[in-house]
């Protein structure tokens, strides 16, 4: 190709990709940040249109030639990249299969934009596109990129549809995504003997990986907050979007730091070496040969959790293995970080609409016993009240004097008591498609999914 004709192909294509870009603004003004954020470039490699997060590339043969076709499968394809970078697809591919992380985050994107009713993007929908929602509707409440992903992951879907359904959602080339990871592979390759210039080139690929995060977390904020703010007069289109846009942008909490918040402060019998002033120590062994000055204090103020409690809402909806294995990680990071007094008052209530077992675990033995013969007891209904009244006639009774706060693990809707209690209350919520569970406002809200819970696994 002759650089002048290279030239007014990449004019043409240039042109196409700012109508679209404006069309999309004109329907969609919320979307007006994150269809500033990137850029255009001419790319033979590609097989109609990619993008890294900074650009995007156009192959200009097959872009001129969709866009005469129907110039909506140009808009579809520039939101569709728009989507990819606002969820941040492209910055989670390190430790996914490939090919079904791909499959998931295209199926998440074009669920959204198959609901759209805006004229810059309307479109029929397939009939295998129709199959894989139903489907996936029926086994997932939120078609975000990780359910989905698991859900494929999990087996239950063929090789036969897993094809086909990457031929139904095929909208964009990924092979962006992937060019980081492949440098880095061929840079391991070459620089087997310049390990200092390797460690410089992952920082550098680090450190740029970090900003593209941190711009399109930026941008995916402002654009929620845009959606929310217009929420009313946005209509249906939207609304699976925003939804999305909540689970990925809901706050993510240290867990391990979290858990800290239910300790009370005591004195231990051992060295505060922090309280220790090594002048005087120093100053008196010099003096006196073999004498300091001042001993080590002999207590020192920690943090420990010494009374607690753990509610576990045993209705229908929570499984057992998600029970266990939250309580399995509580616990185990609380031994790692020493944070457990060594006799403690735990009691571990399992309720559904009402109390079905209260457990009291004194030591660490205790708990390890009750994780191994660990049963979910009730599946009823969901009522939170009566753990809160329970509670209170422990404290009634003298049971609990010392009560710093309460963990109460749930994945759905209940009825919350009125009024604050004495204690501090988080309710933990295990699910990769949480929106916005309504807590009281006197309640902390922590939300753990299933990557948070491996990375805890992996920490602990």
């Amino acid at each position: 190709m002759g650089s002048k004709v290279r030239e007014q192909l990449k004019d043409i294509c240039m042109q196409i990709l700012s109508a679209s870009k404006n069309e999309l603004y004109l329907a969609m003004r919320f979307l007006d940040i994150p269809l500033s954020s990137l850029g255009y470039e001419l790319n033979m490699s590609t097989f109609f249109v990619a993008t890294d997060g900074d650009m995007i590339y156009f192959q200009p043969r097959f872009l001129i030639e969709k866009y005469k076709y129907d110039r909506v499968l140009v808009n579809r394809a520039y939101l569709h990249m728009i989507m990819h970078c606002i969820f941040r697809h492209l910055y989670q591919t390190d430790d996914k299969d490939e090919e079904i992380w791909n499959l998931s985050c295209d199926i998440a994107v074009e669920a959204i934009l198959d609901e759209m009713e805006y004229g810059a993007l309307k479109q029929l929908v397939s009939e295998r596109r129709k199959e894989a929602y139903e489907l996936l509707r029926s086994k997932i409440p939120v078609l975000n990129a990780e359910s989905v992903y698991q859900y494929l992951k999990s087996g239950e879907v063929g090789i036969s549809d897993i094809l086909a359904y990457q031929a139904a959602f095929l909208v964009d080339d990924h092979c962006f995504w992937r060019a980081k990871k492949k440098d880095k592979e061929k840079e391991q390759d070459q620089s087997q003997n310049d390990s200092k210039g390797q460690d410089q080139n992952d920082k550098d690929r680090e450190q740029q990986m970090q900003k593209g995060i941190e711009k399109w977390k930026k941008a995916s904020e402002k654009m929620q907050t845009n959606l929310e703010t217009f929420s009313k007069n946005i209509g249906t289109e939207s609304k699976s979007l925003l939804e999305q846009m909540q689970i990925e942008n809901r706050e993510k909490y240290d867990y391990r730091s979290f858990l800290k918040k239910f300790a009370v402060v005591k004195e231990e019998m051992q060295c505060d070496m922090d309280a220790f002033d090594y002048a005087f120590y120093h100053y008196g062994m010099e003096l006196y040969g073999n004498m300091p000055l001042l001993e080590e204090l002999e207590y020192k103020e920690v943090n420990r959790i010494e009374e607690f409690a753990v509610a576990i809402d045993t209705s229908g909806s929570c499984s057992s293995d998600l029970v266990k294995a939250f309580l399995e990680e509580t616990f185990a990071i609380l031994k790692s970080t020493e944070t457990f007094a060594k006799k403690v008052n735990v009691h571990i209530i399992q309720c559904d609409n009402q109390i079905q077992e209260d457990t009291v675990i004194t030591s660490e033995e205790e708990m390890q016993k009750y994780l191994d013969g660990f049963e979910i007891k009730g599946r009823g209904g969901t009522d939170f009240r009566p753990v809160f009244t329970h509670i209170n006639e422990l404290m009634e009774d003298g049971e609990l004097t010392k009560l710093k706060g309460m963990l109460y693990f749930t994945d759905g809707f209940g009825v919350y008591p009125a009024k604050r209690p004495s204690y501090d209350v988080a309710f933990v919520f295990f699910k990769d498609d949480y929106t916005d569970e309504e807590v009281p406002v006197w309640a902390m809200k922590v939300v753990l999914d299933s990557n948070e819970l491996k990375a805890l696994r992996n920490r602990g």
